[in-house]
């Protein structure tokens, strides 16, 4: 699979798919918000690393692939459910790097400069997120 970008997915979203994605990452920061409150902000912590609109963006991007096909004229659905897939894949690998920037920057933040720690943790999630996909990419 080649990355690209289709800046013609703009004009394809509805005003709605992205009030929905807006309103539910809110939701998640709100939650995750209140569970600092209650349980401190190691607990809260944890639920800020959810993907706060990957579910409503998985459930829009199977939407679209089915509305491309139909305009096609094929009724399969297949595609719409593989698109998803590969999406939540995406967003997987980007969590393994999303752990690997906090564990970086955790570790860094007591013996180093702020700045330092977040460049540094920073780097570490471009090279597991980029070295994930490569090796998926590569199998």
């Amino acid at each position: 699979m080649r990355v690209a970008l289709d800046f013609s997915a703009f004009g394809r979203t509805k005003w709605y798919e992205y009030a929905v994605r807006f309103l539910f990452g809110g939701a998640i920061t709100v939650v995750a918000g209140l569970l600092a409150k209650y349980f401190g902000p190691a607990f809260g912590g944890l639920f800020l690393a959810f993907p706060a609109i990957f579910p409503a963006s998985a459930t829009l991007v199977e939407k679209h692939e089915k509305e491309k096909k139909q305009r096609g004229g094929i009724l399969h659905t297949d595609r719409g459910r593989l698109a998803a897939a590969l999406d939540a894949a995406g967003s997987a690998m980007g969590s393994v790097g999303l752990v690997t920037f906090g564990f970086t920057v955790w570790k860094l933040l007591p013996i180093w400069h702020p700045g330092v720690a977040l460049l540094c943790g920073t780097a570490a999630w471009l090279i597991t997120s980029f070295g994930l996909w490569r090796v998926r990419r590569s199998h």
